[in-house]
């Protein structure tokens, strides 16, 4: 289990991904050192990374949520494979190890087949695609397990301006090369992202301030949320009645227990994750909280049995086993 600083620091990294030491130190009234030897520690310990995403409204994609089943033993195969795929992300092992799930991004005008590529011999038995319309909860607005360690004095001090209204454009192709690297790293330096993209660090800076002033691009957290005391993790997919989605999904959205809901195509409409410190825990949650919600017509649980990869570039220790989400 983490410890206070430990969580704030995770928490000020939230804010601010590229936040330095220095002034993450100074608001929590500690030395620099003590915060870059506590990033170095969580970093190998506790799975913690920053990574550069691009916001959601200017990818020019579309986002398919992907259910495969397969027996156990080609599933971890299958979901390794996926993993190491440029255009997936969210990458787990759910239903004991039967089922995999998985966020596949298809560019515009891109191939409709979405899994066309995958091995025939892979031992699926089962396929399901839904499209996701709207993210109530995730991407930029994390799992309230990560940000509550802060005062609202800490948070404003540390928040970085926000992007200008409307300023978000399409990328240019000099862009990519920059994020890619944020994807791996989000705290590389300027030197780093110089030698990725071939400018100058003076460039590489002034791109990156760009892009976030624009909007387009955010910096996300991945951590051992078990770590944080969520040890029981579910995906949770929900029939809704279509007059009653936009509440339920914002109601739901304010539950401290969620990370991410969507809206999707399909006969379950929408989908979220539920992180919770032990199975009555989750039992308490979906009875008491979203069993008395209207709307709900059905809910299937599935629960995760680890995570592959998560927002950012498949993490170098991947290959080396599954883990936990």
């Amino acid at each position: 289990m983490l410890d206070d600083l430990d969580r704030a620091v995770i928490h000020a990294l939230h804010i601010d991904g590229r936040a330095p030491f220095s002034r993450i130190a100074d608001v929590l009234d500690v030395s620099t050192q003590t915060v870059a030897r506590r990033y170095r520690r969580l970093r190998a310990e506790a799975g913690l990374r920053v990574v550069g995403v691009l916001a959601p409204d200017t990818r020019g994609e579309t986002r398919w949520m992907v259910r495969l089943t397969c027996a156990p033993p080609a599933a971890q195969d299958l979901a390794r494979s996926l993993a190491r795929r440029p255009d997936t992300s969210w990458v787990k092992l759910t239903s004991g190890g039967t089922e995999i799930f998985a966020i596949v991004h298809v560019p515009e005008g891109g191939h409709p087949m979405l899994l066309h590529d995958v091995p025939r011999r892979a031992g699926i038995t089962a396929v399901s695609a839904h499209c996701l319309l709207h993210t109530y909860l995730g991407g930029p607005t994390a799992w309230r397990g990560i940000t509550q360690a802060l005062t609202p004095d800490q948070r404003t001090r540390l928040r970085p301006p926000a992007p200008e209204p409307g300023s978000a454009r399409p990328l240019t192709g000099a862009d990519h090369a920059l994020l890619d690297a944020l994807r791996h790293d989000g705290r590389a330096g300027y030197a780093d992202l110089a030698a990725a993209t071939g400018w100058s660090e003076a460039t590489a800076a002034r791109r990156l301030a760009n892009l976030r002033a624009r909007g387009t691009v955010f910096f996300d957290i991945e951590v051992d949320s078990t770590l944080l005391g969520a040890t029981t993790q579910t995906l949770l997919w929900m029939s809704v009645a279509p007059g009653r989605l936009d509440h339920v999904a914002t109601t739901i959205a304010g539950h401290d227990e969620l990370a991410v809901v969507a809206a999707t195509t399909g006969p379950t409409n929408l989908l979220a994750q539920a992180l919770c410190t032990g199975p009555a825990d989750l039992h308490r949650y979906l009875t008491r909280r979203l069993g008395v919600l209207d709307g709900i017509q059905t809910l299937e649980t599935a629960p995760v049995l680890a995570t592959l990869k998560r927002a950012g570039a498949l993490h170098p220790t991947a290959g080396q086993g599954a883990r936990t989400a």
